[in-house]
Protein backbone atom coordinates (compact mmCIF):
# COMPACT_ATOMS: atom_id res chain seq x y z
CA UNK A 1 0.00 0.00 0.00
CA UNK A 2 2.88 2.29 0.83
CA UNK A 3 4.40 2.42 -2.64
CA UNK A 4 0.75 2.41 -4.52
CA UNK A 5 0.00 6.02 -2.34
CA UNK A 6 3.47 7.01 -3.01
CA UNK A 7 2.53 6.81 -6.72
CA UNK A 8 -0.30 8.68 -6.07
CA UNK A 9 1.38 11.87 -3.48
CA UNK A 10 1.41 13.79 -6.77
CA UNK A 11 -2.05 13.48 -7.73
CA UNK A 12 -2.88 17.08 -7.16
CA UNK A 13 -0.05 18.92 -8.88
CA UNK A 14 -0.75 16.90 -12.20
CA UNK A 15 -4.52 16.55 -11.89
CA UNK A 16 -4.74 19.81 -14.81
CA UNK A 17 -3.05 17.19 -17.01
CA UNK A 18 -5.72 14.83 -16.68
CA UNK A 19 -8.50 17.17 -17.48
CA UNK A 20 -7.53 16.93 -20.85
CA UNK A 21 -8.61 13.61 -21.09
CA UNK A 22 -11.92 14.12 -19.80
CA UNK A 23 -14.77 11.78 -19.91
CA UNK A 24 -16.06 10.92 -23.17
CA UNK A 25 -19.83 11.80 -23.70
CA UNK A 26 -20.82 7.85 -24.01
CA UNK A 27 -18.89 5.33 -22.11
CA UNK A 28 -18.69 2.12 -23.59
CA UNK A 29 -19.70 -0.54 -21.72
CA UNK A 30 -18.96 -3.39 -23.69
CA UNK A 31 -17.21 -6.59 -22.34
CA UNK A 32 -13.48 -6.88 -23.64
CA UNK A 33 -12.42 -9.49 -21.35
CA UNK A 34 -13.14 -12.37 -19.34
CA UNK A 35 -10.74 -13.05 -16.48
CA UNK A 36 -12.11 -16.61 -14.85
CA UNK A 37 -15.72 -15.48 -14.74
CA UNK A 38 -15.09 -11.79 -14.13
CA UNK A 39 -16.24 -9.35 -17.07
CA UNK A 40 -13.60 -6.49 -17.62
CA UNK A 41 -15.19 -3.46 -19.38
CA UNK A 42 -14.31 -0.79 -21.71
CA UNK A 43 -14.96 1.41 -18.81
CA UNK A 44 -13.30 -0.23 -16.44
CA UNK A 45 -10.38 0.07 -19.09
CA UNK A 46 -10.75 3.94 -19.79
CA UNK A 47 -11.11 4.70 -16.03
CA UNK A 48 -8.25 2.73 -15.22
CA UNK A 49 -6.18 4.53 -18.45
CA UNK A 50 -7.08 7.89 -16.65
CA UNK A 51 -5.63 6.77 -13.19
CA UNK A 52 -2.66 6.10 -14.61
CA UNK A 53 -2.42 8.98 -15.76
CA UNK A 54 -2.81 11.21 -12.92
CA UNK A 55 -0.29 9.19 -11.25
CA UNK A 56 2.32 9.78 -13.82
CA UNK A 57 2.33 6.47 -15.24
CA UNK A 58 2.67 5.92 -19.17
CA UNK A 59 -0.94 5.18 -19.94
CA UNK A 60 -0.46 1.70 -21.67
CA UNK A 61 -3.86 0.05 -22.95
CA UNK A 62 -2.50 -3.36 -23.08
CA UNK A 63 -0.36 -3.22 -19.72
CA UNK A 64 -4.24 -1.67 -18.07
CA UNK A 65 -5.65 -4.55 -19.50
CA UNK A 66 -3.29 -6.98 -17.78
CA UNK A 67 -3.40 -5.03 -14.48
CA UNK A 68 -7.38 -5.31 -14.44
CA UNK A 69 -6.89 -8.91 -15.27
CA UNK A 70 -4.49 -9.70 -12.53
CA UNK A 71 -6.77 -7.44 -9.70
CA UNK A 72 -9.75 -9.89 -10.44
CA UNK A 73 -7.16 -12.77 -10.52
CA UNK A 74 -5.59 -12.12 -6.78
CA UNK A 75 -9.45 -11.40 -5.31
CA UNK A 76 -10.68 -14.40 -6.79
CA UNK A 77 -7.30 -16.54 -5.73
CA UNK A 78 -7.80 -15.08 -2.01
CA UNK A 79 -11.30 -15.79 -1.90
CA UNK A 80 -10.51 -19.22 -2.24
CA UNK A 81 -8.73 -18.97 0.81
CA UNK A 82 -11.83 -17.20 2.48
CA UNK A 83 -9.88 -13.76 2.62
CA UNK A 84 -12.22 -10.94 1.82
CA UNK A 85 -11.06 -7.30 2.28
CA UNK A 86 -13.88 -5.05 4.23
CA UNK A 87 -15.27 -1.74 2.87
CA UNK A 88 -14.08 -0.57 6.24
CA UNK A 89 -10.30 -1.21 5.44
CA UNK A 90 -10.96 -0.04 1.84
CA UNK A 91 -12.13 3.41 2.91
CA UNK A 92 -9.20 3.41 5.86
CA UNK A 93 -6.91 3.42 2.87
CA UNK A 94 -8.59 5.67 0.73
CA UNK A 95 -8.80 8.49 3.63
CA UNK A 96 -5.19 8.19 4.14
CA UNK A 97 -4.20 8.78 0.71
CA UNK A 98 -6.39 12.42 1.40
CA UNK A 99 -4.26 12.90 4.68
CA UNK A 100 -0.75 12.27 2.68
CA UNK A 101 -2.06 14.71 0.66
CA UNK A 102 -2.99 17.07 3.32
CA UNK A 103 -6.39 17.15 2.06
CA UNK A 104 -9.69 15.96 3.34
CA UNK A 105 -11.49 12.80 1.78
CA UNK A 106 -14.08 15.20 -0.02
CA UNK A 107 -11.29 17.03 -1.51
CA UNK A 108 -9.62 14.05 -2.81
CA UNK A 109 -12.98 12.50 -4.09
CA UNK A 110 -13.44 15.68 -5.95
CA UNK A 111 -10.16 15.74 -7.53
CA UNK A 112 -10.55 12.51 -9.13
CA UNK A 113 -13.69 13.87 -10.37
CA UNK A 114 -13.01 16.02 -12.08
CA UNK A 115 -9.69 14.25 -13.55
CA UNK A 116 -12.47 12.01 -15.02
CA UNK A 117 -11.82 9.33 -12.19
CA UNK A 118 -14.40 7.66 -10.10
CA UNK A 119 -13.44 6.84 -6.13
CA UNK A 120 -14.61 3.35 -6.85
CA UNK A 121 -12.05 2.98 -9.22
CA UNK A 122 -9.53 4.07 -7.19
CA UNK A 123 -11.03 1.59 -4.20
CA UNK A 124 -11.08 -0.99 -6.26
CA UNK A 125 -7.55 -1.11 -6.89
CA UNK A 126 -6.99 -0.73 -3.49
CA UNK A 127 -9.16 -3.83 -2.17
CA UNK A 128 -6.83 -5.63 -4.84
CA UNK A 129 -3.49 -4.88 -3.12
CA UNK A 130 -4.66 -4.78 0.40
CA UNK A 131 -6.65 -8.34 -0.89
CA UNK A 132 -3.07 -9.63 -2.26
CA UNK A 133 -0.80 -8.37 0.45
CA UNK A 134 -2.40 -10.59 2.83
CA UNK A 135 -2.63 -13.40 0.83
CA UNK A 136 0.97 -12.84 0.05
CA UNK A 137 1.76 -12.23 3.36
CA UNK A 138 -0.27 -15.52 5.06
CA UNK A 139 0.99 -17.99 2.07
CA UNK A 140 4.92 -16.83 2.49
CA UNK A 141 5.15 -15.92 6.25
CA UNK A 142 7.99 -18.05 6.64
CA UNK A 143 10.14 -16.98 3.76
CA UNK A 144 9.36 -13.23 4.58
CA UNK A 145 10.98 -12.83 7.40
CA UNK A 146 14.02 -11.03 7.79
CA UNK A 147 16.51 -12.43 10.28
CA UNK A 148 19.62 -10.01 12.38
CA UNK A 149 22.08 -11.86 10.12
CA UNK A 150 20.39 -11.12 6.52
CA UNK A 151 20.64 -7.40 7.20
CA UNK A 152 24.33 -8.07 8.82
CA UNK A 153 25.29 -9.29 5.52
CA UNK A 154 23.61 -6.95 2.99
CA UNK A 155 25.03 -4.19 5.31
CA UNK A 156 28.62 -6.02 5.21
CA UNK A 157 28.26 -6.31 1.31
CA UNK A 158 27.07 -2.52 0.92
CA UNK A 159 30.91 -2.14 2.79
CA UNK A 160 28.38 -0.72 5.69
CA UNK A 161 28.97 -3.49 8.17
CA UNK A 162 32.72 -2.84 9.37
CA UNK A 163 31.37 -0.39 11.92
CA UNK A 164 27.88 -0.49 13.93
CA UNK A 165 24.97 0.94 12.75
CA UNK A 166 23.44 2.98 15.56
CA UNK A 167 20.40 4.21 16.34
CA UNK A 168 18.90 6.44 19.45
CA UNK A 169 16.41 5.65 21.33
CA UNK A 170 14.38 8.95 22.59
CA UNK A 171 12.31 10.11 25.13
CA UNK A 172 10.25 13.29 24.72
CA UNK A 173 7.36 15.21 26.24
CA UNK A 174 5.12 16.53 24.31
CA UNK A 175 4.55 20.21 25.28
CA UNK A 176 2.06 22.14 23.62
CA UNK A 177 0.76 26.02 23.72
CA UNK A 178 -2.41 26.04 23.29
CA UNK A 179 -4.06 28.47 20.40
CA UNK A 180 -7.61 28.45 20.27
CA UNK A 181 -8.94 27.17 16.74
CA UNK A 182 -9.98 30.31 14.58
CA UNK A 183 -7.33 32.55 16.36
CA UNK A 184 -6.33 35.43 14.41
CA UNK A 185 -2.52 35.66 13.00
CA UNK A 186 -1.80 38.09 15.74
CA UNK A 187 -2.85 35.74 18.10
CA UNK A 188 -1.02 32.72 16.28
CA UNK A 189 2.44 34.84 16.66
CA UNK A 190 1.85 36.38 20.43
CA UNK A 191 2.08 32.51 20.87
CA UNK A 192 4.73 31.82 18.95
CA UNK A 193 6.87 34.54 21.11
CA UNK A 194 5.70 32.71 23.90
CA UNK A 195 7.05 29.04 22.64
CA UNK A 196 9.96 31.20 21.46
CA UNK A 197 10.52 32.15 25.44
CA UNK A 198 9.93 29.31 26.73
CA UNK A 199 12.33 27.18 24.97
CA UNK A 200 15.12 29.76 25.54
CA UNK A 201 14.67 29.81 29.82
CA UNK A 202 13.70 25.71 28.98
CA UNK A 203 17.43 24.44 29.67
CA UNK A 204 16.80 20.95 31.54
CA UNK A 205 13.56 18.67 31.65
CA UNK A 206 13.65 18.67 35.50
CA UNK A 207 13.66 22.35 36.06
CA UNK A 208 11.79 23.28 32.42
CA UNK A 209 8.49 20.92 32.61
CA UNK A 210 8.27 21.63 36.14
CA UNK A 211 8.27 25.61 34.97
CA UNK A 212 6.05 24.96 31.54
CA UNK A 213 3.37 23.00 33.73
CA UNK A 214 2.80 26.28 35.64
CA UNK A 215 2.38 28.62 32.93
CA UNK A 216 -1.31 29.41 31.43
CA UNK A 217 -2.41 27.72 27.88
CA UNK A 218 0.83 25.16 28.21
CA UNK A 219 -0.12 21.93 28.66
CA UNK A 220 2.72 18.83 29.25
CA UNK A 221 1.32 15.64 28.15
CA UNK A 222 3.03 12.00 29.16
CA UNK A 223 6.56 11.07 27.81
CA UNK A 224 6.62 9.24 24.92
CA UNK A 225 9.42 6.88 23.52
CA UNK A 226 10.72 7.07 19.87
CA UNK A 227 13.52 4.98 18.25
CA UNK A 228 15.45 7.21 15.45
CA UNK A 229 14.41 4.16 12.99
CA UNK A 230 10.77 4.98 13.37
CA UNK A 231 11.52 8.98 12.66
CA UNK A 232 11.46 10.27 8.88
CA UNK A 233 14.68 11.75 8.24
CA UNK A 234 13.64 15.20 8.78
CA UNK A 235 12.51 14.67 11.95
CA UNK A 236 15.43 12.30 12.69
CA UNK A 237 17.58 14.83 12.31
CA UNK A 238 16.06 17.38 14.01
CA UNK A 239 15.86 15.47 17.08
CA UNK A 240 19.51 14.52 16.18
CA UNK A 241 20.96 18.62 16.31
CA UNK A 242 18.71 18.88 19.46
CA UNK A 243 20.32 18.53 23.06
CA UNK A 244 18.96 16.91 26.03
CA UNK A 245 17.14 19.07 27.85
CA UNK A 246 16.21 21.71 25.11
CA UNK A 247 12.91 22.19 23.54
CA UNK A 248 12.26 21.18 19.35
CA UNK A 249 10.94 24.25 17.51
CA UNK A 250 7.41 24.75 17.98
CA UNK A 251 5.04 23.35 15.35
CA UNK A 252 1.36 24.45 14.19
CA UNK A 253 -1.11 21.72 15.25
CA UNK A 254 -4.86 21.89 15.28
CA UNK A 255 -4.22 22.55 18.99
CA UNK A 256 -2.00 25.04 18.84
CA UNK A 257 2.16 25.21 19.03
CA UNK A 258 3.82 21.95 19.61
CA UNK A 259 7.86 21.32 20.87
CA UNK A 260 9.05 18.16 22.62
CA UNK A 261 11.37 18.52 24.95
CA UNK A 262 14.32 16.31 24.71
CA UNK A 263 14.79 14.30 27.84
CA UNK A 264 16.91 11.01 27.26
CA UNK A 265 18.77 9.79 24.61
CA UNK A 266 20.38 6.13 24.79
CA UNK A 267 22.44 4.92 21.70
CA UNK A 268 20.97 1.53 20.58
CA UNK A 269 22.58 -1.02 17.87
CA UNK A 270 19.33 -3.17 18.04
CA UNK A 271 16.96 -0.98 15.39
CA UNK A 272 19.15 1.83 14.18
CA UNK A 273 17.86 3.78 10.83
CA UNK A 274 20.79 1.47 8.39
CA UNK A 275 19.04 -2.01 9.66
CA UNK A 276 15.26 -0.65 9.83
CA UNK A 277 15.93 0.69 5.98
CA UNK A 278 17.59 -2.58 5.08
CA UNK A 279 15.26 -4.34 6.93
CA UNK A 280 12.80 -2.70 4.71
CA UNK A 281 14.57 -3.45 1.05
CA UNK A 282 15.05 -7.59 1.52
CA UNK A 283 11.46 -7.47 2.62
CA UNK A 284 10.24 -5.55 -0.49
CA UNK A 285 12.84 -7.69 -2.87
CA UNK A 286 11.40 -10.88 -0.95
CA UNK A 287 7.70 -10.05 -0.88
CA UNK A 288 7.94 -8.89 -5.00
CA UNK A 289 9.53 -12.20 -5.81
CA UNK A 290 7.43 -14.59 -3.97
CA UNK A 291 4.07 -12.09 -5.50
CA UNK A 292 5.76 -12.75 -9.32
CA UNK A 293 5.72 -16.46 -8.90
CA UNK A 294 2.69 -16.60 -7.20
CA UNK A 295 0.64 -14.82 -9.58
CA UNK A 296 2.52 -16.44 -12.54
CA UNK A 297 1.60 -19.82 -11.15
CA UNK A 298 -2.32 -18.02 -11.14
CA UNK A 299 -1.90 -17.17 -14.17
CA UNK A 300 -1.44 -20.23 -15.86
CA UNK A 301 -4.71 -22.39 -14.93
CA UNK A 302 -6.81 -18.63 -15.16
CA UNK A 303 -9.27 -18.28 -18.03
CA UNK A 304 -9.41 -15.41 -19.66
CA UNK A 305 -11.23 -14.93 -22.93
CA UNK A 306 -10.83 -11.71 -24.92
CA UNK A 307 -14.55 -10.50 -26.73
CA UNK A 308 -14.10 -9.65 -30.27
CA UNK A 309 -15.80 -6.12 -30.59
CA UNK A 310 -16.31 -4.18 -33.09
Amino acid sequence: MRNMILRYRTLLAVAIVALAFGAPVHVHAQVVVIANGSPITEYDIQQRLKLDTISQKAPNRQQVINDLIDDRLKIARAKVYGLEVGDSDVNGAFENMATRQHITTAQFTEVLERAGVSPNTVKARIRAEITWQQLIRGKYNASLQIGDSDIAKALKDKNEGDTPAVGYIYTLYPVMVVVARGSAESVISAKRSEAESLRSRFVSCTEGLAMARGLRDVAVRDPITKNSADLNPQLRDLLGNIQVGRLTPPEVTAQGLQMFAVCNKKESTTESPQKREMREQLFVKRFESESKKYLDEIRKSAMIEYKNNK
